[in-house]
C-alpha cells in the first residue's frame, strides 16, 4: 500500500490510497464538488499509468518483474461514508483519511467531522512537532530552516 497527499492548483489536497495487489487507487475527497470529475481524471491519468511503470523498473528480478503488467491501474472517488469539511481544513483531513485508513479502520471514525476538526487538527500540529528533529547540536537556526525552505 502507498498513500500519499496530491495537491490541486495549490488550494485543495486529496489523499490517494494505491492498492497495488488490487491495481486500484482510491482518492479521498473532503470537498467533492472542488474538482470535478473532468480535472479529476486528469490529475489521476498520471498516478494510473506512472505507478505500473514504477513496478516493473524497480522490480529487481525477472521474475518479479513479470508479475506486474503496463497495464494502467484503476480510480474512484468514494463520497459515501467520506467526512466533509469546509475549506481551509482539507489538508488536515487529507493527512487524517490516510492515517485511518493505515490503522485499520474500515470506516471513518463519527468522530472525524467538523466539529471537532479544531481538536485534530491540533493533534496533527502535536504529533507533527514532535517527530522534527531537535535543535540540539544546530548552531543556525536560521540557516537551517532556509535551507529546508520551509518559510521561503
Amino acid at each position: 500500500m502507498i498513500y500519499a497527499p496530491v495537491n490541486f492548483q495549490n488550494d485543495h489536497w486529496i489523499a490517494i490510497w494505491i492498492s497495488i495487489p488490487k491495481r486500484h487507487i482510491v482518492v479521498w475527497d473532503s470537498i467533492v464538488k472542488h474538482i470535478s470529475k473532468a480535472q479529476l481524471d486528469e490529475i489521476m491519468e498520471s498516478f494510473l499509468t506512472m505507478v505500473p511503470y514504477l513496478l516493473v523498473e524497480c522490480a529487481s528480478t525477472d521474475e518479479e518483474c513479470i508479475k506486474y503488467s503496463l497495464e494502467p491501474f484503476t480510480y474512484e472517488r468514494p463520497t459515501v461514508g467520506v467526512p466533509q469539511c469546509i475549506a481551509g481544513d482539507c489538508g488536515v483531513y487529507a493527512l487524517k483519511y490516510m492515517e485511518c485508513h493505515a490503522l485499520g479502520y474500515t470506516s471513518f471514525p463519527a468522530a472525524f467531522c467538523e466539529k471537532n476538526v479544531k481538536h485534530i487538527r491540533e493533534k496533527k500540529t502535536h504529533d507533527i512537532f514532535h517527530e522534527t528533529p531537535s535543535f540540539e547540536g544546530i548552531e543556525d537556526k536560521t540557516s537551517y530552516y532556509n535551507d529546508l525552505d520551509t518559510y521561503g
